[in-house]
């Protein structure tokens, strides 16, 4: 059974310019799996074929010697009882005739089955039995059958002639047996016992070679500094040390070229951002030295962002869990490379804001601030603040902005209060306003027409014009135009701020993020648009009111409202009595122990609330504020104490009449209500600040020279008034100053040797007196001939 020809129209070559190429590679497979399934399927035939001539012949062997008489009469015999058996008289002429056409022609039922021929070949007269025999095939040792590979087709004048050749046949069982021969030899190899190396052998051994890859990456390192044009080839082969492959000094390997390269590129980095090269520029030609400029800077770009990728690739193994094909590194040793790596990621953020890939290194940094890490996470913080502290300009405050939005707002206000108190050190003290460019560029005086006329001739006054409009305009433009710019990017990164804080306060008011939102706005609510003010304090009021913030978030509360109207807010007419109520009230909830550390935020608001307000505010309420303060003094640590007390200062120099409370005799009619909440009815005007003494008995020498001053009615001259040390600190600075956060006590106690020293000396003046004493009552008493000996009895005595 022959295969099938494909008698399919073969495509022209304009569809075949309309057809995909996919398409075309498609139609081709299935081709060749057709013409390939027919093959198989005629060489299954023809193999079933070939077997059952086989069991055929072997079932009945043919005689191995024969004479060629006995074969020939035995013909003659066979074709007389042919003729016998049909007689030819009794066919007809067109049926003989078409019998002897027959037997010219080879058939399928004439043909020898078991030989290779064609069909139309003739029969070989007079075959030899030997030969024949030989033809049968042998079911011993049978060759594989070879495939053939169909070529194109020739044409000659007989037709067309099909063309083939055999498929090269692999050896396989000879490749299996040089497989079998190397793992055999790789077995044997392996056998050989290799040398057993002791503990102190491998030490050494691993000494040796962290030795020899740090020099190797020290040399490297030194080669790119000294040269950094000649030698940025380097860089790749210092960069190819971060695939270490040695298990022995893997871990430690990769971190020194991590921190090599990472110093490198804070050295060799540029001031200025490198841009790609446009096709003109390429094509341009240009000087030998701006050519090696350009090599050298696209080699160090490129190097620059291979080393970040790598990076990048080692935090995200570790936080993935990955572990590499090679197993060169444990899982437990990928923490600290990736430690090692957000270090040096952090370096670059504050080193290299200028440089290229800035904002892609921010990407990176940022959701680490929240990682479960606590390390990691205070790393990227502290990065973060350091760049916010040194970015002057404020396009790197931007980008780090947006993207810490983003990311709140993605993981729906899931994140630690760690990433948004970063805002906090933001250096933004104004914004954008509408004013005229002539308001901010600075002034210059330039002469008036009258000087000119005066002084001047007419060319000279025309001269003068044209230089006075050029410097004018130049003037404009360096002001203006760097100040806006820094205004116009301040604006903005306050606006995504302000943004961030809003969608918390309205969506998220239970959330660990809220002290950070009421810290951020108490620092930037003067920046705020006077729009939103009534909203806000609306919103802010309602958040004390509604009890579930705790005391500090309570406190910050107060503290934004307060500088809400300090600021713009002014010209609002809007009584803020409801949060001087609450302060008020909540004040005795501050003691020695964990809230300590609130009363900063207490000093932060009295400084905003009566200080910077003092025309709103009242006598009553000042006397209210004063007496209570003075009674907090007495129930805190010391450092809180003077803070207080300073407070109480500015209180009695600030408002008048505030002496009240040194006089004990009853001001007006009343009992002053300590218990009650409203600072304006409880009568403060008729109390006196008795705590003043106690305080002067203070074991702190601080605070009893304060109560000593405000006692004396806080002079700011005379033997009252307090040295300038302390009278020219604010009273937060006093607080910090003062603090006993490290165990210390300021100032320092005195020591063992000299305290031992001032008791001895006390203890002999006591004992001078008493001996002069009793000297004096004994001569009184007796002669005058006996003192001596009394009083040397008596020394003696005390001694003892």
């Amino acid at each position: 059974m022959k295969p099938r020809k494909n008698t399919k129209r073969v495509p022209s070559f304009r569809k075949l310019l309309r057809t995909s190429q996919i398409k075309l590679d498609n139609k081709l497979k299935n081709k060749q799996y057709k013409q390939k399934s027919a093959a198989k399927k005629y060489r299954k035939e023809q193999k079933k074929l070939r077997e059952a001539v086989r069991d055929a012949i072997s079932r009945k062997p043919f005689p191995l010697e024969e004479s060629k008489k006995k074969q020939v009469a035995r013909k003659w015999e066979e074709k007389e009882e042919e003729e016998d058996a049909l007689p030819l008289d009794m066919m007809d002429e067109d049926d003989l005739k078409l019998m002897e056409d027959l037997a010219q022609k080879a058939s399928f039922l004439t043909r020898d089955l078991s030989s290779n021929e064609p069909v139309h070949v003739k029969k070989r007269k007079h075959e030899s039995v030997i030969e024949k025999y030989e033809k049968v095939p042998r079911r011993l040792q049978t060759e594989p059958e070879k495939e053939l590979i169909h070529l194109l087709p020739i044409k000659d004048k007989s037709g067309i002639i099909p063309q083939a050749v055999e498929k090269p046949v692999l050896n396989v069982a000879h490749d299996e047996e040089e497989d079998t021969e190397d793992m055999e030899e790789a077995e044997d190899f392996n056998e050989e016992p290799l040398p057993v190396l002791t503990p102190e052998e491998m030490a050494a051994q691993r000494r040796q070679k962290l030795q020899e890859r740090k020099m190797h990456i020290a040399a490297l390192a030194s080669a790119i500094l000294s040269e950094p044009d000649s030698n940025i080839k380097k860089l790749k082969e210092l960069r190819a040390m971060l695939m270490e492959q040695d298990p022995n000094v893997a871990v430690i390997v990769r971190k020194l070229v991590m921190v090599s390269l990472m110093e490198i590129f804070k050295d060799i980095a540029p001031s200025y951002k490198i841009r790609p090269l446009t096709e003109v520029e390429k094509a341009t030609k240009v000087k030998k030295e701006t050519q090696k400029l350009r090599e050298f800077e696209e080699g160090l770009v490129s190097q620059y962002k291979f080393y970040l990728e790598n990076l990048e690739q080692t935090i995200k193994d570790w936080k993935q869990r990955k572990l590499k094909k090679s197993n060169v590194i444990s899982l437990k040793a990928y923490k600290g490379l990736a430690e090692v790596a957000v270090k040096c990621l952090c370096e670059l953020l504050v080193a290299l804001p200028h440089f290229n890939f800035h904002n892609n290194i921010i990407v990176l940094i940022v959701p680490l601030m929240n990682d479960p890490s606590k390390m990691i996470s205070e790393l990227c913080v502290e990065a973060v603040k350091k760049l916010f502290k040194q970015d002057k300009l404020g396009y790197a405050s931007l980008g780090v902005v947006k993207v810490i939005s983003g990311l709140v707002r993605g993981r729906n206000y899931d994140v630690r209060p760690e990433v948004l108190k970063v805002f906090l050190h933001l250096r933004i003290k104004e914004v954008e306003l509408q004013k005229d460019s002539e308001d901010i560029a600075p002034k210059k005086k330039f002469m008036t027409y009258k000087e000119k006329r005066k002084n001047l001739s007419r060319m000279q006054r025309k001269w003068k014009k044209a230089e006075e409009k050029l410097e004018r305009e130049l003037l404009e433009a360096e002001a203006s135009e760097s100040k806006q710019k820094k205004l116009k990017l301040h604006t903005e990164t306050l606006n995504i701020v302000f943004v961030t804080y809003f969608r918390i306060l309205k969506k998220a008011q239970k959330s660990p993020l809220l002290p950070a939102v009421l810290e951020g706005l108490a620092k930037f609510a003067h920046l705020i648009n006077v729009e939103f003010f009534d909203d806000l304090l609306i919103v802010l009021h309602s958040l004390i009111a509604s009890g579930d913030l705790s005391y500090r978030e309570s406190l910050h509360c107060v503290l934004s409202a307060f500088h809400i109207l300090s600021g713009q807010g002014d010209v609002l007419n809007i009584d803020p009595m409801k949060f001087y109520t609450h302060l008020y009230k909540t004040l005795f909830s501050l003691h020695a122990g964990g809230t300590n550390e609130d009363i900063e935020i207490v000093l932060q608001c009295l400084d905003v609330m009566f200080a910077k307000r003092r025309k709103q505010v009242s006598q009553q309420r000042a006397l209210a504020f004063l007496k209570r303060l003075s009674i907090l003094a007495l129930h805190v640590l010391p450092n809180s104490s003077v803070g207080i007390l300073a407070t109480n200062r500015i209180f009695m120099q600030t408002f008048p009449r505030m002496d009240l409370l040194l006089d004990n005799e009853s001001q007006g009619s009343g009992v002053y209500l300590p218990e009650l909440d409203e600072p304006e009815h409880c009568n403060a005007q008729n109390t006196a600040l008795w705590e003043l003494h106690l305080l002067q008995r203070h074991y702190h020498p601080t605070v009893q020279k304060f109560a000593s001053h405000l006692i004396a009615g806080a002079p700011t001259e005379g033997s009252g008034a307090l040295p300038l040390d302390l009278s020219q600190r604010s009273a937060t600075e006093l607080f910090e100053t003062y603090c006993m956060k490290g165990m210390t006590f300021n100032p320092p106690v005195a020591s063992v040797t000299s305290r031992r020293k001032d008791t001895f000396l006390q203890m002999d003046s006591f004992v001078d007196e008493e001996l002069n004493k009793q000297l004096q009552q004994h001569i009184s008493e007796t002669d005058a001939s006996k003192p001596l000996d009394f009083a040397k009895h008596l020394k003696e005595s005390s001694l003892a």
